[in-house]
C-alpha cells in the first residue's frame, strides 16, 4: 500500500483514530509520519535480542570445565565462537551444526528442546520420527527413575539411532 500523503513510498505506519464513533485510518511512509510528528515510542528503546541470546550461550559454555572444541558450520563457515559473540546464525545449516550445543540452552529457555505445539492437520512422514523421539525420551526418563538400566540403555540406543537418521536426512 502506498503512503496516503506522498503516494510514492510504501506505507509502513498505520494510524487508526476513533472519534465520535467514526473510524479514521491513515497509512503513511516513515518520512511522512515523521513530518506529521508520529513516531513509535519504541524507536529509542533498544531490544538487544542477540545480546540476550549470546549472554545465555556464553553463560552455558563458560561454566563448563575445560575448553570447548570450536565447531564450524559446513554451510557458511560460521564458528560457534563467533555465533556466541554475535548471537545470530549465518545460514540454515547452522541449526544442524550447532544442535548438540543449543539443546541445553533451549531446555533452559523453553523447558524442552522439542517443539510440542500443534501439529499440521495432515501428519506427514516428517513428523512421525519426532513423535517417536519424544515417546522414547519419556520412556527413557521413566526407566531411569525406575532404575531399569537395561531398558534405559536400550532406549538410549534407539534414541541415538533416530537422531542419527535425522542428521542424515537433514543433510540431504
Amino acid at each position: 500500500m502506498l503512503c496516503q500523503d506522498c503516494k510514492e513510498h510504501e506505507a509502513t505506519v498505520h494510524l487508526t483514530q476513533i472519534a465520535n464513533n467514526e473510524k479514521t485510518v491513515l497509512s503513511l511512509c516513515k518520512d511522512c509520519a515523521a513530518k506529521k510528528g508520529f513516531h513509535s515510542p519504541l524507536d529509542s528503546v533498544p531490544f538487544p535480542l542477540s545480546e540476550i541470546l549470546s549472554g545465555l550461550i556464553q553463560q552455558e559454555f563458560t561454566t563448563d570445565k575445560g575448553p570447548v572444541e570450536d565447531l564450524k558450520c559446513t554451510g557458511c563457515g560460521l564458528s560457534f565462537e563467533t555465533f556466541i559473540k554475535q548471537g545470530r546464525f549465518g545460514c540454515g545449516d547452522c541449526y544442524r551444526t550447532f544442535r548438540s550445543r543449543l539443546e541445553p540452552i533451549m531446555r533452559k529457555i523453553h523447558g524442552s528442546s522439542l517443539h510440542k505445539g500443534r501439529l499440521p492437520s495432515s501428519e506427514s512422514d516428517d513428523i512421525l520420527p519426532i513423535k517417536e523421539e519424544e515417546r522414547l525420551e519419556t520412556e527413557l526418563k521413566k526407566a531411569v527413575e525406575a532404575e531399569d538400566f537395561e531398558r534405559a540403555a536400550d532406549l538410549r540406543d534407539k534414541l541415538q539411532a533416530i537422531r542419527g537418521e535425522h542428521m542424515v536426512q537433514d543433510s540431504k
